[in-house]
């Protein structure tokens, strides 16, 4: 079910099932790459080796999106904000499909 603010709950799945770990966002995509910022980091985005798949089941339909994700390091940009770390977590995101659960 779709909140007032437009915001969408999205449990990533492992290959067991539900996980208890949520992420919202107004898009499955949005979701995504709030899940993909919390994978091992490469050091920059030139040496990523690999990509992880993340599969995100929407909260009350029986959809799962399916994107392969990746992150790296990188560093604060020059206007970036006080409080901001010197170096931080940037990723992206693919997808691959939509599944239907039974």
């Amino acid at each position: 079910m779709v909140r007032q603010d437009g915001k969408r709950n999205f449990v990533l799945r492992d290959e067991s099932g539900d996980t208890e770990h949520v992420y919202t966002g107004n898009t499955p995509r949005q979701a995504a790459l709030k899940a993909a910022r919390r994978l091992p980091a490469a050091p920059s985005e030139e040496e990523i080796d690999g990509k992880a798949e993340l599969r995100l089941r929407e909260k009350t339909t029986q959809k799962v999106h399916i994107y392969d994700g990746w992150a790296w390091q990188e560093e604060k940009p020059d206007d970036g904000p006080e409080w901001m770390p010197d170096v931080v977590t940037r990723a992206n995101v693919s997808k691959q499909g939509i599944e239907h659960l039974e």
